[in-house]
C-alpha cells in the first residue's frame, strides 16, 4: 500500500479497515474525516459528508468516504463537490470493486486498486466466452450459494467483465453491479441476481 497518498482519489481494495489504517499512517499535517459503512453507503452519509466538506479549514482535510456499495444515486450526490471541492478539501472513496463506480467519478478521480490475492479467487467461469449455454451451467451450479458467497461472485464477475474488454460497459451496463449487490442486500434470491445479472451482461457482448 505503499503507493496511497493523502490525495483525492478512488482505491479499490476488499480489505477497507486496512486501507483507512495505512492512510492514517501517512497522516502529518493533514486532518482525516472518516465516514465508513459496512455495506451501502447512503444517502444522509453523503449529506453528512457534504456538510463536513464545506466547514472552514486552513489546514488541509481529508474526507475518507469507504463501504462495499456506493449506489449510483449516492454516487451523483457526490459528484458535484468531488468536481468542485471547496479549498483544502481532498476525497477518498474506498471500495472492493472498481466495477461500481461510474464513470462521471472516473474521469474525476484517479482509481488506485491495490493487489489483493484473496480478491482473485478463480472464479470459474470463463466471461470473455459467455454464452446462454455456460449461463446456465453456472446458475445451475450456485442454485444453493447464499447471499454472501454470491456478493464475492458479482464482485469478480464484474472485475473479469471488465479486464476482458468483451462488453459494451455504458454507464447503464455498470449499474448492474451495483444492483446487483443492492438486491442481495434486500433478500433477492441469490440465484435469480445471478441469472439476471448474466443475461443482461451477455446481451451487452460485442458481436
Amino acid at each position: 500500500m505503499s503507493r496511497l497518498e493523502l490525495t483525492s482519489q478512488v482505491v479499490i481494495s476488499s480489505q477497507i479497515e486496512e486501507t483507512i489504517k495505512a492512510l492514517e499512517a501517512l497522516q502529518s499535517n493533514e486532518r482525516i474525516i472518516k465516514i465508513v459503512k459496512e455495506d451501502n453507503f447512503l444517502v444522509e452519509d453523503a449529506a453528512l459528508a457534504i456538510e463536513k466538506a464545506y466547514l472552514a479549514s486552513e489546514e488541509t482535510t481529508v474526507i475518507i468516504l469507504a463501504a462495499r456499495i456506493f449506489s449510483p444515486i449516492v454516487q451523483n450526490k457526490l459528484l458535484k463537490v468531488i468536481e468542485e471541492p471547496p479549498p483544502n478539501k481532498e476525497f477518498i472513496l474506498i471500495t472492493p470493486s472498481k466495477a461500481t463506480i461510474l464513470a462521471t467519478i472516473r474521469s474525476r478521480l484517479p482509481i488506485q486498486v491495490l493487489s489483493d490475492a484473496a480478491a482473485n479467487e478463480e472464479l470459474g467461469l470463463d466471461i470473455s466466452q459467455l454464452s446462454l449455454e455456460t449461463v446456465y451451467t453456472f446458475v445451475q451450479e450456485h442454485k444453493r450459494t447464499a447471499a454472501a458467497e454470491m456478493k464475492r461472485i458479482v464482485e469478480e464477475i464484474s472485475k473479469e467483465a471488465m479486464h476482458s474488454g468483451k462488453f459494451n460497459l455504458d454507464e447503464k451496463t455498470l449499474n448492474l453491479f451495483s444492483n446487483a449487490f443492492m438486491a442481495l442486500d434486500m433478500g433477492s434470491p441469490p440465484t435469480f441476481v445471478l441469472n439476471t445479472l448474466l443475461l443482461k451482461l451477455l446481451a451487452k457482448k460485442k458481436r
